[in-house]
């Protein structure tokens, strides 16, 4: 049976690369998105002219209904379900005295919350397999600018973790945390630039880099529970 693999938020920047270097490994691609429709579709077209299938699912992960149905319809297009990788999230600026409760619950509900229950439903839907969260560097500091979204990551962490334990062993869980590669979405490439001095290796990292650190994990299948830093050492 063909391999396929789940990408939320898989239509552009990290997820859009996710998706095209698990196509190249010989995965088709269930591809998850929101409202980036005209990337989905383009992302969906790379993928396909890899000789890989893509279907596109339009789902809103703050919607119980929604989420709740999202595993058991790609299911139904493709049996072959066996790798969940958590890219979608909301990524909103604010310290502690800054974070409003409508902030932080909708950080929670999409950092936190989808992907506890996508990870629910993909292990009791499937027997084997692995799944991937997509987590931030920012987990190994205290770092207050963007409080409510920070501590959503290290509670996703924690949460990577803790199914790796539960779901062997039949299922693998890990986690990427990636450091300095694309700006947020109110800052210019200056930005990440400036950023970029302050960590060991000096330079911005690349999609790519964390689209392999992806395939290295779903290829070496005696690795979970982990948590892979492509930060250039920020962490440090």
């Amino acid at each position: 049976m063909t391999k396929t693999a789940l990408i939320t938020g898989g239509a552009k920047r990290i997820g859009k690369r996710i998706s095209l270097v698990l196509a190249e490994a010989g995965f088709d691609i269930a591809l998850h998105y929101n409202r980036s429709a005209s990337d989905a579709e383009d992302t969906a077209g790379q993928i396909r002219k890899l000789g890989r299938q893509c279907e596109l699912f339009k789902y809103d992960l703050l919607n119980d209904g929604e989420l709740n149905t999202l595993v058991p319809n790609v299911i139904e297009k493709f049996p072959g379900l066996n790798l969940l990788v958590n890219n979608a999230s909301l990524f909103d600026k604010a310290a502690i005295k800054d974070t409003d409760e409508e902030m932080f619950d909708r950080q929670f509900a999409a950092n936190v919350r989808a992907p506890f229950f996508l990870m629910k439903q993909f292990a009791l839907s499937c027997q084997t397999g692995q799944i991937i969260n997509l987590l931030d560097a920012r987990i190994s500091q205290p770092d207050f600018n963007y409080a409510a979204y920070t501590l959503t990551k290290k509670t996703l962490a924690e949460l990577t973790k803790m199914a790796a334990v539960e779901f062997a062993p039949g299922i693998r869980v890990n986690g990427v945390a990636p450091g300095i590669i694309l700006p947020p979405a109110d800052e210019s490439i200056d930005y990440i630039d400036r950023k970029s001095k302050n960590v060991p290796l000096q330079r911005k990292g690349d999609t790519e880099d964390i689209a392999n650190a992806v395939r290295f994990l779903v290829e070496n299948e005696y690795i979970t529970g982990q948590i892979i830093f492509v930060d250039g050492g920020e962490n440090l």
